[in-house]
């Protein structure tokens, strides 16, 4: 399956966004957790999941960077293959 790379860049902000509500969701519930080591782990899981959403944002902005940069590029070939073609 293929898909564009505008559909890319979507599909990580989407997934950039789950990502951090699922680590805000545990950050917020480490209050109602009383043990120590499960706070700890709990913690560990909230920072695993703001890890995920920044490397989605990552790839999502590195996508986004792509698609602006080949546009670019698209608008200045036709005029070399035109040179090229005469």
């Amino acid at each position: 399956m293929k898909i564009s790379m505008q559909m890319s860049v979507v599909l990580a902000a989407i997934l950039a966004a789950i990502c951090f509500g699922v680590a805000i969701t545990g950050f917020s519930s480490l209050g109602d957790i009383a043990d120590p080591v499960q706070r700890a782990d709990g913690r560990g899981f909230a920072w695993f999941w703001t890890f995920l959403g920044i490397v989605a944002v990552t790839f999502g902005v590195l996508g986004a960077w792509i698609v602006k940069t080949h546009k670019d590029s698209e608008d200045a070939q036709p005029r070399v293959r035109e040179r090229t073609r005469q």
